[in-house]
């Protein structure tokens, strides 16, 4: 019985990033956002419970990567695409985006996102070498670095980060800029322990309580800020072996 509950909180990922579609294709940014988090939340448990439960399977390592291909995969992708539909019109509209403005081929750059987030995971299940770390940004960590931008917009109330955040060439720029760190050849620590002691996980540790202080500051701010120093940490940390 008790294998089944990793598999469990999987579907939950894959209901939530079901769900977080839903609201990204209706641009209901606010809420897509939400239901990323809360799969975020049961993709890092599933592990975590497979872990301790000791009932790791193959099955269970590829439908993992099925529910990220949704919540960190398709949903950054639309949200992607609502922000540049948004950056062409100017400003934001809550409305169907088929329903109040004519389509140009621009927004659907943001798909760019979704093909790398599905190439990225495909190279991971079949690479043996990722498990105490990552190469390139893993999906999750991408995607909350796309929904954090919809967040800072309605959240921060800042002329000149709504100003940036809504340029056409900045959107297009870090969509080709996540994607490549989806696939770069950049060696990342996973948020994966072993043990719980200090000795053995002080940069996951130290990275956790930043991000914690970061978050409280901060807020949405907060998470481009943490995938910078995620990225720059992993680049100082001494390879694992």
């Amino acid at each position: 019985m008790k294998s089944y509950i990793p598999n469990f909180l999987t579907l939950l990922n894959v209901l939530s990033g079901c769900i977080a579609t839903v609201f990204a294709v209706l641009n209901h940014l606010e809420w897509a956002a939400l239901f990323v988090f809360i799969g975020i939340f049961f993709d890092f448990f599933d592990g975590l419970a497979a872990r301790l439960l000791g009932v790791q399977s193959e099955i269970g390592v590829q439908l993992d990567s099925l529910a990220d291909v949704i919540t960190s995969g398709l949903v950054p992708g639309v949200v992607m695409f609502q922000l540049l539909s948004m950056a062409e019109r100017g400003g934001w509209n809550l409305g169907f985006i088929g329903h109040d403005a004519e389509i140009t081929l621009l927004p659907f750059v943001g798909f760019a996102i979704t093909l790398a987030s599905a190439y990225r995971l495909a190279k991971f299940n079949v690479d043996e070498n990722q498990v105490s770390s990552f190469v390139g940004l893993p999906t999750p960590a991408n995607a909350l670095l796309i929904l954090s931008l919809p967040m800072i917009l309605l959240y921060h109330n800042n002329d000149t980060l709504s100003d940036i955040i809504l340029n056409p060439w900045f959107l297009v720029v870090l969509t080709v800029l996540s994607s490549y760190l989806l696939n770069s050849p950049i060696k990342l620590f996973a948020l994966k322990f072993k043990s719980w002691n200090f000795k053995d996980n002080g940069i996951r540790y130290l990275f956790i309580i930043g991000s914690l202080v970061l978050l409280l500051t901060l807020r949405f701010l907060a998470i481009p800020v943490i995938i910078l120093f995620y990225v720059l940490a992993s680049l100082l940390m001494p390879s694992e072996k």
